[in-house]
């Protein structure tokens, strides 16, 4: 379907390329502007002076309105919201646990479900076109999805650069606010979107990019186990 598009997905990843190149050259070129500018101001006399006409800013200034609307609001806004266990946005989507080892791929293929036109109205990509988000794209971090009652294993399994995700377990959810506070690492939890978007079934799992494949790596209990007695094993 891809070779009937008069517009390759490639051809337009490139155009997307040049046009972010050009832009990075004019943010540093003003920034260099701006650096230039700011050292001649250091270095020139502090007297000014004022040409043409000027106006007061009529417009009321931004941070005070916040501040205003802050003071109206009750002190402690929990008590709105009710229990944080209680929160359906802290609610994440459940996997099973993990029985045995298993390494899988996974190809996040994405299909489109509207047209994508062009201002003149050419349609550069049909709905129903599909294709794989990672022939474009690079996840910059492994993605570590792991039960609450693993986040320990997790911590020590993570690289600086993963994402800790919480997926629940029965009752077993987890608040990933409380967690993150208490050990100082930002946690994350799993949507069901993510969840099925990465076809994910079972947790602990590791996902990585290997070229055009998702690598899900799965770990058993035994797998954890060795984790606990030999730290970075399971890296």
């Amino acid at each position: 379907m891809a070779a009937d598009l008069p517009f390759p997905p490639r051809a337009r990843l490139v155009a997307l390329g040049q046009a972010a190149t050009v832009a990075l050259l004019v943010v540093a070129a003003g920034t260099i502007a701006i650096a230039a500018d700011a050292q001649t101001a250091q270095s020139a006399p502090t007297a000014r002076s004022t040409i043409g006409r000027t106006w007061p800013i009529a417009e009321p200034d931004a941070l005070s309105e916040i501040e205003a609307k802050v003071a109206t609001l009750p002190r402690d806004m929990s008590k709105a919201f009710g229990p944080r266990d209680k929160w359906s946005a802290l609610k994440s989507a459940p996997l099973a646990p993990a029985t045995a080892d298993r390494t899988r791929t996974v190809v996040p293929f994405y299909t489109l479900d509207f047209d994508i036109t062009l201002p003149g109205g050419k349609t550069l990509y049909p709905k129903g076109f599909t294709f794989n988000p990672l022939t474009f794209v690079k996840l910059p971090q492994r993605l570590v999805v792991v039960h609450p009652r693993d986040l320990a294993w997790a911590l020590r399994t993570a690289r600086q650069s993963d994402f800790i995700l919480l997926t629940a377990l029965g009752q077993e959810n987890g608040d990933p606010i409380t967690l993150t506070e208490k050990t100082g690492r930002a946690i994350y939890i799993l949507e069901e979107r993510v969840k099925e978007r990465l076809g994910l079934t079972v947790a602990p799992v590791v996902v990585a990019q290997a070229g055009q494949k998702l690598v899900l790596t799965e770990f058993g209990p035994r797998s954890r186990k060795l984790a606990d007695i030999v730290p970075g094993a399971a890296r």
